[in-house]
């Protein structure tokens, strides 16, 4: 038995057939109620052969709570592999394991990739080796050296636990209307901004946490509990259980390419962005993130770390912003540092501690917060501009559009 499945697994292993002793990666993809999930499979079996053998995933998902209609759906995806299936004769492996009937409290996204990553996890233990499980989606598609390159990352950062992989929405085209198109083009850059914000505040774990751009080792998973069963934002927990593991890193020379669709399937991320922005009222024509300020005040937050290992390091010292020492007053902050300092040795061994408990959900709520007290929304383009300027020492763009392909370029360097 596997230790990791025996105590975390959700299900026994679905898939019988042997698993060909040269497998080094395992594409997972959680499928409910996908209407194209052909294309998707299409997408992948259209990349370049990696070294090493490929298998792929595809877990058709529904709750015991969910609709006939979401059920037929779900019989047509099955119907849709099947077809794929019998009229593909390379060299990826393409199974499918189905589970339409997920007990209410748990069925969702994060569920569904934690069958099929705890079944990569089963595949690889049958050849004994640590093979690479990738996260991907059913309506995404793929670069042709997607594959390929996934393979030599791993093999060139031998000790990377994990890492997250360069995506790029479509931004025109004639399969959505032109206002999804838009929307998408703000969405991204959204996600950009807040990304390049974070590196401008010196913290330790900035990356991208998108659901269809990561891939882990298979050790790395099982060491860190495995995928959770959130029915929404499963990615982001997951990915910063491997950030802190240390060693993560980015793929930047391949793409995903994810869907700018409308979705209501998840309370937010990228579907439910876009139907927010369509369902605008008419007088709101821009899109608006968070004010560059509140970063500014982070990075001084950071560069104060050292002081608060001193010992007297009362926030009010400092010079923040009412609302930043609001906040951590509020969350009891001193008493947090003081119990750090106590279980600590050095400032090293400190830092890491704070980092642990300054992590990227602690840094999410302080955004938010300071966003409702102590700053407002602000245009997104003013905002991007504003980082480029102070960040990047860069001139104003004039367009969205232009800004997201200059910062799709700086995250690719």
């Amino acid at each position: 038995m596997n230790f990791y499945l025996n105590k975390y697994g959700f299900i026994d292993p679905q898939i019988a057939d042997a698993v060909h002793p040269e497998t080094n990666i395992i594409v997972v993809i959680p499928c409910f109620n996908e209407p194209d999930l052909y294309s998707t499979l299409q997408s992948l079996a259209e990349c370049d052969s990696a070294q090493t053998k490929v298998e792929v995933i595809t877990v058709i998902n529904s709750g015991e709570h969910h609709s006939l209609e979401i059920k037929e759906a779900n019989e047509r995806t099955s119907k849709a592999f099947e077809d794929f299936k019998n009229s593909y004769h390379g060299v990826i492996s393409f199974f499918k394991i189905e589970q339409n009937d997920l007990p209410k409290k748990h069925a969702g996204v994060g569920l569904a990739r934690k069958i099929g990553m705890d079944e990569a996890v089963s595949r690889f233990h049958q050849i004994d080796h640590d093979g690479i499980i990738v996260c991907f989606d059913a309506d995404a598609k793929v670069d042709a050296n997607y594959l390929v390159e996934i393979e030599k990352h791993f093999e060139n950062n031998p000790k990377s636990p994990g890492c997250s992989i360069h995506y790029e929405h479509p931004l025109d085209g004639d399969e959505f209307e032109a206002e999804i198109y838009r929307g998408i083009i703000n969405y991204e850059l959204h996600l950009r901004y807040y990304n390049q914000c974070l590196r401008f505040s010196d913290l330790p774990y900035v990356f991208h946490t998108v659901g269809s751009s990561m891939a882990v080792r298979s050790s790395a998973y099982q060491k860190q509990g495995g995928m959770n069963k959130r029915k929404a934002g499963e990615d982001f927990y997951f990915i910063h259980k491997i950030i802190a593991l240390g060693g993560f890193t980015e793929l930047t020379s391949t793409r995903v390419i994810p869907s700018p669709r409308v979705s209501d399937r998840v309370p937010f991320g990228t579907g439910k962005a876009i139907q927010e922005w369509l369902n605008r009222p008419e007088y709101e024509d821009e899109f608006y993130s968070y004010n560059f300020f509140i970063f500014k005040e982070i990075k001084l937050f950071v560069s104060m770390i050292p002081k608060f290992y001193e010992p007297v390091p009362y926030l009010k010292l400092f010079n923040l912003h009412p609302a930043f020492e609001e906040y951590f007053e509020k969350i009891g902050f001193q008493d947090k540092v003081d119990e750090m300092k106590a279980n600590t040795k050095d400032f090293i061994s400190f830092r890491k501690r704070f980092f642990f408990w300054f992590d990227a959900f602690a840094v999410l709520k302080l955004v938010h917060f300071m966003q409702t007290v102590g700053f407002g929304d602000v245009k997104l383009k003013k905002a991007v501009n504003q980082m480029l300027s102070e960040k990047h020492s860069l001139e104003p763009l004039e367009s969205e559009l232009e800004q997201l392909i200059l910062l799709r370029e700086i995250e690719k360097v």
